[in-house]
């Protein structure tokens, strides 16, 4: 099984490429994450933000590969605890379907996109910077393995 990470948005600063890679690195094979960078829309002073996002949803929904399961990250979806993840992600590695893990753009995702979604998952009911939320993906799908795996870098 794959994980795709298909993010609006590319050219991240250091921090955040270091700090994803970090955890991504982690993951074994049976779990592999990619990340997905797709370009956000220009947005300026008299930007029609309603086009941006239907252009920006069309470049998220054709990202995603075949057959693959799909979540979106969305402030309305469900929180999940820690034991809740690795529980998902025992399921997603047992299905043998490929992940797609949806993140929109600054200025969120269409309902398009969310309707395309087999689950809505939110990461927390704070607004958390789209770079920081690559990072913070990244740590929980590793410590969510950790736990399925019993290592030790998970200690609750």
């Amino acid at each position: 099984m794959q994980i795709h990470l298909i993010a609006i948005g590319e050219k991240m600063p250091a921090w955040v490429q270091q700090g994803y890679q970090e955890y991504a690195k982690r993951l074994p094979a049976e779990c592999r994450l990619k990340l997905v960078e797709i370009p956000a829309g220009k947005r300026g002073k008299n930007a029609d933000i309603e086009r941006i996002m239907r252009d920006e949803t069309d470049r998220l929904l054709n990202a995603i590969p075949k057959g693959a399961r799909v979540v979106a990250l969305e402030v309305g979806g469900r929180n999940w605890s820690t034991e809740q993840l690795a529980e998902q992600l025992g399921d997603w590695m047992q299905s043998g379907q490929d992940v797609a893990l949806l993140v929109g753009g600054p200025d969120g995702m269409t309902e398009r996109a969310r309707s395309a979604a087999d689950q809505l998952w939110s990461l927390s009911a704070l607004t958390l910077p789209h770079p920081l939320v690559r990072i913070v993906l990244a740590e929980q799908l590793y410590r969510a393995w950790s736990v399925l795996r019993n290592h030790p870098y998970h200690r609750a």
